[in-house]
């Protein structure tokens, strides 16, 4: 690939991006927050949310050694 053929290319990806965030910009908030719920309900038909919960416990435990370790800095 040369140096031109890069740069057409990055350019591409750029106008790219810039169109998929003006039709994000431009997505009524009804409809994304259907989008949410399905992406949600598509998790909970994988079985996701119980590993989540799961693992909920060590998450918690780490933000709580985090605090404690910057806690102690102050």
């Amino acid at each position: 690939m040369t140096k031109e053929e890069a740069r057409l290319f990055k350019a591409r990806w750029q106008l790219a991006n810039e169109r998929i965030v003006e039709e994000i910009r431009s997505t009524p908030v009804s409809v994304k927050l259907q989008q949410l719920a399905e992406m949600y309900d598509a998790g909970r038909s994988l079985g996701w949310s119980k590993k989540l919960k799961a693992d909920e416990q060590k998450v918690r435990e780490r933000w709580l050694r985090l605090k404690e370790l910057l806690d102690g800095q102050t």
